[in-house]
């Protein structure tokens, strides 16, 4: 039986939609380092999408992350490319690039990713606790997006018992307070809509009560 981990006492950084994009990570890690973060999580979509997947999956071991899947990290473990059948030039363009990321990533990388989970909890020094997810609660693959309802968003929760849901999926960070649980989603550090930008989100467990920055850096 695997024990509990410690609660959390230092601030945390939380990522997610990396997409292989090498460049905007390191402008982050270089951000929550002068910043003095070092514990470091990331909701999903590491490797697939930007020009530097092996690089990537370098960077997020050399500086300890702590990943879960998603879709497309799901994708590069279970999808044959041989049995991909794209349509028109932008769909054969998106399997081509699929093929060679998988080459480049090889068996080491594509084990990493099989082997990780698709939800993380963290406990907190004051008792709380976040879960960290892809999609939502109720399914890694759907996405909380600020477009939706707070009906919407409750049901995608699933009744899960955490106090804080970290999310990414949408690219678009925002925070949400249901009932008695905030939901987080910490947008994209690879392809934010913006372009020009990386977000990242840094949580401060403290017993008078947690603080939640979500900012971004410039690239």
């Amino acid at each position: 039986m695997r024990d509990r981990p410690l609660p959390a006492n230092a601030p945390m950084a939380f990522l997610a939609d990396i997409h292989g994009n090498l460049s905007a990570l390191d402008t982050v890690l270089d951000e929550l380092q002068r910043r003095g973060v070092s514990n470091i999580y990331a909701a999903g979509d590491l490797l697939l999408g930007g020009p530097a997947p092996v690089e990537v999956f370098k960077r997020l071991r050399q500086v300890s992350t702590k990943c879960i899947r998603g879709l497309s990290d799901n994708a590069l473990v279970e999808v044959n490319p041989d049995r991909l059948a794209p349509g028109d030039e932008r769909e054969r363009e998106m399997a081509r690039r699929f093929a060679q990321t998988r080459r480049e990533l090889g068996e080491l990388a594509l084990k990493f990713l099989e082997q990780l989970p698709v939800k993380l909890r963290i406990p907190l020094m004051d008792g709380s606790e976040i879960l960290m997810v892809h999609g939502s609660p109720l399914d890694p693959t759907t996405e909380i997006t600020h477009d939706l309802s707070d009906e919407q968003i409750v049901r995608l929760l699933a009744d899960d018992p955490a106090d804080i849901v970290v999310c990414g999926a949408s690219h678009l960070p925002f925070q949400r307070d249901l009932e008695d649980v905030r939901v987080v989603n910490v947008g994209s550090v690879g392809q934010a809509p913006e372009g020009t930008v990386a977000h990242y989100t840094i949580i401060s467990p403290r017993m008078e009560g947690i603080l939640i920055e979500q900012t971004w850096v410039d690239l």
